[in-house]
């Protein structure tokens, strides 16, 4: 594959993350066009050791690290909605996150492409999803078996600023709970402490309102067969701290996101 091809099948893509990390279209591709102008200045610059996409977000990294502008935080921020209150987040952690939970690099390839080795993007990552909490606090419900995991998952989710309603050990805990007070998150086990299932609390959860949930299970390649839904949000046990603080975040934001475009979908609905 030529290097024009390589740039125009990864385009649609980096548009994408130019616009999540610049706030809009007509800037993200400002950006973008300026990383093409680079590139067809040194078209060597693809020809490194790093895959085709690695380089070509890498290169548009340097593009954007060399505006001063991207090095400072908008004093307006809580005057934003929702959708916007990603471009708040501080600039490389900001970038840390969107090249692991938007465009789905690797933890190796994201820290490739912001010239950092491993623990600096996942402290990144991790620093991104306080960041991001602090926007979209909301209240969570962890259905969680094993005391301790359970001790570890409170305190991080605390940490990032959001309130837990409640631990449940059992599908009817589970039910129980989030009836008191339905969630704005659910952190969920899938094989719980008396035999129940936390995926079929969740099911019947899902049944009454609509709601981000992260599962953490053991045994993630039960439930990545291809063959049926499966769980949008997976974190394999055991599990980094980090990676559930990232995946928090990715799951409230994105949500968030889909919840504010069926509304607006909706709206738009003719009336009869």
């Amino acid at each position: 594959m030529s290097t024009s091809q390589a740039v125009m099948q990864q385009l649609p893509c980096l548009r994408r993350y130019a616009r999540a990390l610049s706030g809009s279209q007509a800037s993200g591709d400002a950006y973008v066009a300026a990383a093409l102008e680079s590139l067809i200045a040194s078209p060597q610059i693809m020809e490194s050791g790093s895959s085709s996409r690695v380089a070509l977000y890498r290169l548009f990294t340097k593009i954007w690290n060399s505006v001063p502008i991207n090095g400072e935080t908008d004093a307006g921020a809580s005057a934003l909605p929702p959708e916007q209150h990603l471009t708040q987040i501080t600039p490389r952690p900001r970038q840390a996150f969107l090249l692991v939970a938007l465009e789905g690099f690797s933890e190796e390839e994201a820290a490739e492409v912001l010239d950092c080795d491993l623990q600096t993007l996942r402290a990144l990552v991790e620093e991104s999803g306080r960041e991001l909490a602090a926007e979209i606090a909301t209240d969570v419900l962890i259905i969680e078996d094993e005391t301790f995991i359970a001790m570890d998952i409170e305190a991080l989710v605390e940490s990032l600023g959001h309130n837990v309603t409640g631990v449940a050990r059992t599908h009817s805990e589970a039910v129980a709970l989030a009836r008191k007070k339905p969630p704005g998150l659910i952190l969920a086990d899938i094989q719980l402490a008396d035999g129940s299932s936390g995926l079929d609390a969740v099911n019947e959860l899902l049944g009454s309102f609509e709601v981000p949930v992260i599962f953490i299970t053991a045994y993630p390649e039960r439930f990545l067969t291809g063959q049926r839904p499966e769980p949008a949000f997976l974190i394999a046990k055991p599990f980094q701290l980090s990676v559930v603080s990232a995946v928090v975040s990715q799951a409230l934001f994105f949500g968030r996101k889909a919840h504010l475009r069926n509304r607006q979908q909706g709206e738009r609905q003719p009336t009869l």
